[in-house]
């Protein structure tokens, strides 16, 4: 039995999906050039003022209502103060006082079963600028970019007890927010930031232990070994009868440590006020009612009705679901060709065993399902084999070809005529005496290798059960 147990509550940043900033109508569009993006008003210049985005509260309600949240139907925002160089305004527009959703909760699967993690709150808020080091020079730019992109911050009760737990929590949160289609989550672009709460105590201990906080994680990785390493640490410090200090850390993932950048701010360090500049939110139910009914059918729904609908086992319905745009690809095919199972099986196959070799994440396909139908079509009415077609599949998977096109113009089709089949293996025969005489003389394993030497003359292009039945009649007759 372990003697200590860690305590872990995550604050993850959620970047949302909207084409224009919170307060603002500057563009989001990632990878613009340094400070292409800004205005008056998301740089803080004096006499600016803020214009909420209609579209941020949508998205914040969805995934309010996504996370089982208790929907505050009057919310304010308020002035975080802090002083930082990529702050322009030398505050944040977020929300404390009456945030726009609270006690919800996420089910995660664990090695001990079904958890239940806890949503304390969920605020909108929006970004600070980046800060781009120069280390050769001694110097720093700014990048007001990213000022005013809106945020979602997501903050958990300190349920979690693991690196695993947390990571099974994120993965579950990234997943609902991309099939609601409220962010595309992608952490190499920041749209997605864990900021990891952690303390230890001693095991069956009530009390909270001190805590410390790691910065700005972009990975599920980082967060993995951020916990596993501070967790040791902390631990270790208890041990040697030494005191764990409260602060804020940032990751070192090359060094696999954390580092102090500084103790940590209490609430009141932010002297948070009421922002003047923005008035009061009501919230009617008949707006929650039009969100609720226009939000599509996250993963959990799809599961279900995969077995139910396409008759597909839990574990296929599962992998199929694990992607957004796999789900759709799969049912926008299977509408095309009505074949539930063949569709599932060329997917989960050939698919994930393309998007892993090319080391490609599922989102980022753009796969035509008409090629797909197409060439699964082509397969269950013979014309052509499951070789050629599995040749076939990378390029119409990535290369969106037409797969009829290819067929003619690559001459891939399975001969048809079953006189020219019988002729070429008649010429198989003739050049294999030996494998014949064996056939002939109780060897059966002759017979796999001419099928094999048929199959390689005819390039593939031959039904392996028709090449079998001339085999037989010819040895045999």
């Amino acid at each position: 039995m372990n003697q200590y147990e860690t305590v872990i509550g995550l604050e993850v940043h959620v970047e949302l999906s909207t084409e224009s900033k919170i307060f603002c109508g500057c563009s989001t569009k990632f990878g613009g050039s340094p400070n292409s993006n800004i205005c008056p008003v998301c740089v803080g210049m004096p006499g600016a003022m803020p214009v909420l985005n209609k579209k941020v509260v949508e998205y914040a309600l969805a995934a309010a209502i996504a996370l089982d949240c208790k929907i505050n139907k009057n919310i304010i925002f308020d002035r975080k103060n802090y002083f930082y160089p990529d702050l322009p305004k030398g505050f944040q527009i977020s929300q404390f006082y009456l945030p726009i959703a609270e006690n919800g909760k996420i089910t995660i699967n664990t090695e001990n079963g079904v958890k239940i993690i806890g949503i304390r709150e969920i605020h909108i808020e929006e970004d600070a600028g980046k800060l781009v080091h120069d280390t050769a020079g001694n110097r720093s730019f700014i990048d007001f970019n990213r000022a005013g992109i809106p945020l979602i911050e997501i903050v958990s009760k300190p349920d979690i007890r693991s690196a695993a737990e947390a990571v099974a929590y994120l993965e579950k949160l990234k997943m609902i927010m991309t099939y609601l289609g409220v962010s595309d989550c992608k952490m190499q672009e920041g749209s997605l930031r864990v900021d990891i709460n952690l303390s230890v105590r001693k095991a069956g201990d009530n009390r909270l232990g001190t805590r410390t906080e790691i910065k700005n994680l972009n990975s599920f990785k980082a967060v993995f070994r951020a916990i596993e390493s501070e967790s040791k640490r902390q631990i270790e410090l208890l041990k040697e009868g030494k005191e764990i200090i409260r602060e804020t850390r940032r990751w070192d993932d090359s060094k696999n440590i954390s580092i102090r950048m500084r103790t940590k701010e209490e609430t009141q360090d932010y002297c948070y006020f009421i922002e003047p500049d923005l008035g009061p939110i009501e919230i009617f139910e008949d707006w929650i009612k039009e969100i609720k009914s226009s939000m599509p059918e996250l993963r959990d729904e799809k599961i279900i009705r995969y077995q139910k609908e396409y008759k597909l086992s839990e574990y296929d319905a599962r992998v199929l679901t694990s992607s957004k745009k796999i789900a759709d690809l799969f049912e926008k095919t299977e509408d095309l060709c009505k074949m539930p199972k063949e569709v599932a099986n060329w997917l989960m196959v050939e698919g994930m065993r393309v998007i892993n070799e090319k080391g490609m994440d599922a989102d980022e396909l753009n796969v035509q399902p008409a090629g797909l139908s197409k060439l699964i079509l082509m397969v269950e009415e013979g014309k052509i084999n499951r070789t050629v077609a599995k040749e076939m599949f990378e390029k119409v998977f990535l290369e969106n070809i037409d797969p009829e096109e290819y067929v003619k113009e690559h001459n891939l089709g399975l001969i048809s005529d079953e006189n020219m089949l019988r002729d070429l293996v008649q010429a198989v025969l003739d050049e294999n005496p030996k494998s014949v005489s064996d056939y002939k003389s109780g060897k059966t394993k002759a017979f796999g290798f001419l099928v094999g030497q048929t199959m390689k003359a005819v390039k593939g292009q031959a039904d392996p059960m028709l090449v079998n039945k001339i085999l037989t009649e010819l040895l045999n007759g």
